[in-house]
């Protein structure tokens, strides 16, 4: 009876890692657009209208050069310097976010998509009325039109993600969280150790709530997701922590938060999953840093 109820896969690491968009430019581009990876952003791009080819100087995972002929959702969830070629005049119509990930590199959400997704619209169900919302206020200026699109942005990716954890082999989605998720008993687990990371978590109570046997489960974690449970639960304990210490919460506060008996027994695994203490790693780690 359990296995049919429906859960909620995203909510649990979206309220903790959000996702925040900011248009950064709608209408047509013409010649060649540069997307620096310096600049710390990642990019959510939308193909309205027309023809582009997109090339990515120096990238070794993703093609060297693309072109798309029909309206394509691009998503860069990591800085990388891509480049738009249109034509000198009449180039293809965009509207075009960028995208900042809470806790930049370490965000695991963002560490588990592939560089780069490429989609036609017409693939990712659920799109339509978010896109017609979206298009209707970039293309015409009214009061809170930023704030508006910005939401409504973030709302495109909350969709895609939903697409994506139905097909992930579709988006080239390597084994972690996605592939992991989109289990539906595997999914039962991991949603329940995002939602209480601080509470005890062997792998016969995971396994308990995948409703599966221990060596069931052990053994289908490791080939879905690359990770032992243990280690995925050593893992996102760790993402945390490097979050919220961002945020400024006391270590004291953390150790309890995050299921560890004192704040040594913290620290001793923080600087042996990252090698530097928790203090080191702030100092190089500070709040309000682009990752």
């Amino acid at each position: 009876m359990q296995a049919s109820v429906p859960i909620d896969r995203l909510s649990g690491i979206l309220e903790r890692f959000r996702v925040q968009a900011r248009l950064h430019h709608s209408g047509a581009l013409c010649g060649l657009t540069r997307f620096d990876a310096c600049e710390g952003h990642g990019y959510l791009h939308v193909l309205r209208r027309g023809r582009l080819e997109v090339s990515h100087p120096g990238a070794r995972d993703v093609p060297g050069s693309m072109r798309f002929d029909e309206p394509t959702l691009l998503l860069y969830p990591r800085p990388l310097t891509h480049c738009f070629h249109n034509p000198p005049v009449d180039g293809a119509d965009f509207t075009c976010a960028r995208l900042n990930f809470d806790g930049g590199r370490y965000n695991p959400l963002a560490r588990a998509l592939p560089p780069l997704i490429a989609l036609p619209l017409a693939r990712v169900s659920g799109l339509d009325l978010a896109l017609e919302l979206l298009f209707a206020e970039t293309d015409r200026v009214r009061c809170g039109q930023r704030l508006l699109v910005d939401r409504l942005f973030e709302v495109v990716v909350i969709q895609l993600l939903r697409w994506l954890l139905d097909h992930p082999s579709e988006a080239g989605v390597h084994p972690g969280f996605i592939t992991g998720m989109s289990d539906p008993r595997l999914a039962r687990a991991l949603v329940a150790i995002h939602d209480a990371p601080g509470d005890p978590w062997p792998v016969g109570r995971m396994a308990e709530r995948a409703g599966m046997s221990r060596t069931a489960f052990a053994n289908a974690f490791r080939d879905v997701v690359g990770l032992t449970p243990a280690d995925y639960l050593n893992d996102w304990r760790m993402a945390l922590a490097q979050n919220r210490l961002r945020e400024g919460r006391p270590i004291k506060i953390l150790a309890e938060e995050l299921g560890y008996a004192n704040p040594s027994a913290l620290s001793r695994a923080f600087s042996a999953r990252m090698g530097v203490s928790p203090r080191e790693w702030l100092a190089k780690n500070p709040a309000g840093l682009d990752e």
